[in-house]
This record gives structure tokens, sequence and C-alpha cells, in this order.
């Protein structure tokens, strides 16, 4: 499933092409995704001006001059597509329809918004701008990571006195939001931090220190345009470059990267998911 660098590096790529702009012709070409969609969303949506694109955690919302907002999930396998973007560097013919495209908007300005999504784990739902935050999927999100209300003294006390892996309370999206598997791993590589460790075992000034880290990596996988494994795209159809700088995520037994450190990458399932660290260095 996209992290938070896959869904900004989405965010980043379709705000040329319609924020400012018009919705001229939403087509909506199935009932649901994982979730049915919301009542006559075509409708509410063609004639709309996207006012601006901002991402919460792992989710996309487009305000609408409206009153609403147009909230996008990418799920396991969803990608949002632009094609025919005067505004952009290259222009990209609109592409011959596919089977798995669910929700197509054609924008004032000749650009095409294509949702895919083979899996139909996605999601896209309309609500009121004004109350957001309030929506059930995001009401209990914890501070961005790249923001100011995430801080060493924030998640110092939101782990204080928890018993959990740190990997697990890192994944916990109230208390951060938008960290994944891959980007969890990374951080707690570069912390030098065992991912079962306790978070009662750990010293408060190394729980601290983590912040920084969860920043710089968030920030080198933007830049690099998220991490492509299976089906990410960007916007444009490009692959993202971070999976080539991984120090352990997928690395099973390769050589860790740390000068002067003669062990190897191995991997443990922690709640059915794999977490990828050096026994030499994390501990």
């Amino acid at each position: 499933m996209p992290e938070l660098p896959e869904v900004e590096t989405v965010r980043r790529g379709l705000a040329p092409a319609m924020e400012g702009q018009v919705i001229t012709l939403a087509r909506v070409n199935r009932p649901d995704l994982r979730w049915p969609f919301p009542d006559n969303m075509a409708q509410r949506l063609t004639g709309a001006r996207v006012l601006g694109l901002r991402r919460r955690s792992k989710y996309i919302l487009a305000d609408l001059d409206r009153g609403e907002s147009l909230l996008i999930h990418l799920g396991m396998s969803g990608r949002m597509l632009v094609s025919g973007d005067p505004l952009g560097q290259f222009v990209h013919d609109h592409p011959a329809p596919e089977k798995h495209d669910h929700v197509v908007l054609d924008m004032a300005n000749g650009a095409r918004i294509t949702f895919n999504d083979p899996r139909r784990f996605g999601a896209m739902d309309l609500l009121p701008t004004a109350t957001a935050e309030a929506h059930p999927l995001l009401a209990s999100i914890g501070p961005e990571p790249l923001g100011n209300g995430f801080s060493e003294s924030h998640l110092v006390a939101a782990l204080k006195g928890r018993s959990m892996p740190i990997k697990s309370a890192l994944l916990d999206q109230k208390i951060v939001a938008g960290l994944g598997n891959i980007y969890v791993c990374e951080t707690l590589y570069r912390g030098r931090i065992h991912p079962a460790r306790r978070v009662t075992k750990i010293a408060q000034r190394r729980i601290a220190a983590l912040v920084p880290i969860i920043r710089q990596v968030l920030s080198e996988a933007i830049e690099a345009g998220g991490s492509s494994l299976k089906d990410f795209r960007q916007a444009d159809g490009e692959l993202g470059y971070f999976q080539h700088s991984f120090d352990v995520y997928g690395r099973e037994g390769a050589p860790c990267k740390t000068p002067g450190c003669t062990d190897h990458v191995r991997r443990i399932v922690q709640s059915g998911r794999s977490s990828f660290y050096c026994p030499s260095c994390q501990r």
C-alpha cells in the first residue's frame, strides 16, 4: 500500500493539472470500490472548480468550490494518472480506456485524471470541506510527521509507558500519520533500534532522536518520487526511485550497508508484516 511519500508524490503530480481548474466532465464507471461511491458523485463533481489539493496521512483531498472535498485513497493498487496536461513539461496523449479505469475527470485545461485500480481496494468519498477532519477516516489520525505538530516531545509523550514493539508503535496512525512498513524499517535502521524492542526498554533520548530521522527518510523518499515495488506509479506514469536507496527493506541476506559491519540483513514477521534489520547494528 502506498505510504506518505508515494501519496505526496501523486498529490504534487496532480496539482498542476487540477488546482484552479474546473472539472468539465466526471465519469464514474462502477458503483463502488472498497466502499460504495457517494450518491450522484459524477454530477456533484461535474462543473466544480478544484480550489486546492492537500494530503492528510495517506489520503488526498481535493477541495472544491461547492463546499465539498473529494477524498481519495489509493488502496493497494490504485493509480491517479494525468494525460493531456498542457501545463506539464511533457504532454501525454489520452490513452485508450482500460478495464479498471473506475473514475475519469476531464479538466477544463485539457488534462484528464484517471483513477485506475485493478484490486479495487481504493476509495473515494465526498465530504463537507468545513468538517473534513471529523470524517471517520481522518478523525483519529495523529500529527503529520513533516509538520510542526510532530516533535520530539510529542513522540516521547505519545509512547510513554507503552510496552509494544517500537515498530508497532510507529505504524500506529494515531501516534504519527502516514508511516508504513517500508519507512519504519528504514527509520529504525538509521536509528539503530531493533524493530522488536519494547518501547519501555528504549531510552527517551533515542525515541526523541527518531523524529529528525523520520523526517529525513520521508523527505528523501519524496524527492526520489516514492518507492515503486509492485503497483505504484507517479501521476505521469513514471516509477518512483527510492527503492534503489533502501538500507534494509527487502534486502534479506544482503550485507549490511554500515561501514565496518560484516553482518547481513535479516527478516522477522511482526503482526503479519516483514521487518528487515541488521542484528549487529540495531539493538
